[in-house]
């Protein structure tokens, strides 16, 4: 275990020492959280690359099939593979690049991350189990609030 400066309160003139892990393993988390009812839906996976984003969508389409989902994404390589095999009830929605502040899902991940930071994991295990716990504390309340976005949803009726 190394340490680095890192950003956190202290008293004035003190520097402030965050802990630090070199890894080399690694779990990826994709995951879709609606703002408008406050679900979630997330997947851990061992990479990050079309395949597995193929998989997620897969899995992210039986999960509550009858609904129609809007995916809001980055430009990333693997969200845009030729490959892909886009469920007939997903759609992809593209962000300009370099405006991650338009992604709800931004926000959500942003939260995870500060809950993340500063913490030791020895195992991938530990690692999973902690971001189990973190994302059980979003409640579907929470999940609507922190990602509404007001200048998108501000003018339109959800209830049908």
């Amino acid at each position: 275990m190394f340490t680095r400066n890192g950003k956190c309160l202290t008293a004035k003139g003190v520097k402030p020492i965050c802990p630090f892990q070199q890894v080399f393993k690694s779990l990826f988390l994709f995951g879709a959280f609606s703002p408008i009812t406050g679900e979630q839906f997330l997947l851990e996976m061992p990479e990050c690359n079309t395949h597995t984003f193929q998989i997620y969508l897969n899995e992210f389409s039986t999960y509550n099939p009858t609904e129609f989902k809007l995916i809001v994404l980055d430009n990333g390589a693997f969200h845009k593979a030729k490959s892909l095999i886009i469920p007939e009830n997903i759609a992809l929605i593209f962000l300009p690049p370099y405006s991650p502040e338009l992604n709800p899902a931004e926000k959500m991940w942003a939260i995870l991350k500060r809950k993340f930071s500063g913490k030791l994991h020895n195992t991938l295990n530990e690692v999973s189990e902690f971001i189990t716990h973190g994302i059980k504390k979003f409640t579907e309340k929470g999940i609507k609030k922190t990602c509404a976005l007001d200048y998108v949803f501000s003018d339109i009726n959800w209830t049908m």
